[in-house]
């Protein structure tokens, strides 16, 4: 079970891709199963040497007795310390930012996000995938 985030092709152009952990609560993992979780609006900052994912929509479960319990959280990613160093680096170029791609659970069963350092297109970028998809629809 993987979720995605669709919007992330059409609005960035992909450079990079790294597979982190994810900090979780126990009701979190659960929501995430039912794939009751949104990424399309989040994006990734590094704060204090470490990335956060940030605006990640997590529903919470019903089963829950939680009663402080935040869906828009900041969450924690977890990474090597030379990868994010690298992050970090790139990350200073302006334009440049980082999203998450998809989520998903690895053999093991812990839930992984894959993250993509990304430059986001412009308006006349968007509108030529446009054009080229309706015209092989065409031919199609």
């Amino acid at each position: 079970m993987k979720i995605t985030n669709r919007k992330a092709k059409f609005n960035y152009h992909l450079l990079e891709f790294y597979v982190a952990g994810i900090q979780l609560f126990g009701s979190e993992v659960k929501s995430i199963r039912k794939s009751k979780v949104n990424i399309s609006d989040s994006f990734c900052q590094i704060r204090n040497g470490e990335l956060y994912s940030i605006n990640m929509y997590i529903e919470k479960y019903k089963f829950c007795f939680n009663d402080n319990f935040y869906p828009k959280r900041e969450i924690k990613l977890l990474l090597n310390k030379s990868e994010l160093l690298r992050i970090s680096k790139k990350i200073l170029n302006p334009k440049i930012t980082v999203i998450p791609v998809e989520i998903f659970f690895s053999k093991t069963g812990y839930a992984k996000m894959k993250i993509a350092i990304s430059k986001g297109k412009k308006k006349h970028d968007k509108r030529e995938i446009i054009k080229m998809k309706d015209s092989i629809r065409e031919i199609n």
